[in-house]
């Protein structure tokens, strides 16, 4: 079946994008259910300047890494770079037809936002369950606490 845009949409083509900053459990439950939903899975892998744009941080591990880390994962069939903030700027180039969240996006201004501008162009958006007990902002406060813990270390000679 072919669409508006003169795309073959038989095909589901999924996109997830996330940080994937210190990788953990979470990032893979979201990669595995998105591939259970679509035929292609394109993870987008949000670089350090976005990530610094949008959250006010820099990523604990550079984008090559993260890239080369969600690359590896075999939910995923192609991993790029998220280089701009605007998810249907993204849509253009990389071209998908459903897009992945979280569901702490559902229900917010940004979800409704994203829910609106993806319908105009025949994107759905399907929500997947946050994993609540491992975030990477919870990675990096229990990293930052052993960092200050951290015992002298005694010179040998």
């Amino acid at each position: 079946m072919i669409n508006t845009f003169g795309e073959d949409v038989s095909i589901r083509i999924g996109y997830a994008p996330g940080a994937y900053d210190l990788f953990h459990v979470g990032h893979l439950n979201l990669l595995r259910h998105a591939k259970g939903r679509c035929d292609f899975l394109i993870a987008g892998v949000v670089s350090d300047d976005m990530l610094e744009l949008t959250k006010g941080r820099r990523p604990v591990i550079p984008l090559e890494e993260r890239l080369a880390i969600v690359s590896h994962i075999s939910y995923v069939d192609r991993a790029v770079a998220e280089v701009v903030p605007d998810k249907l700027e993204t849509w253009e180039s990389v071209r998908f037809n459903v897009l992945f969240k979280g569901d702490d996006w559902r229900g917010t201004a940004k979800g409704e936002k994203l829910e609106r501008d993806f319908a105009a162009v025949g994107v759905e958006i399907v929500y997947f369950p946050y994993t609540l007990h491992t975030s990477s902002s919870m990675l990096r406060r229990a990293l930052s606490g052993i960092a200050g813990e951290r015992e002298p270390v005694e010179a040998t000679g």
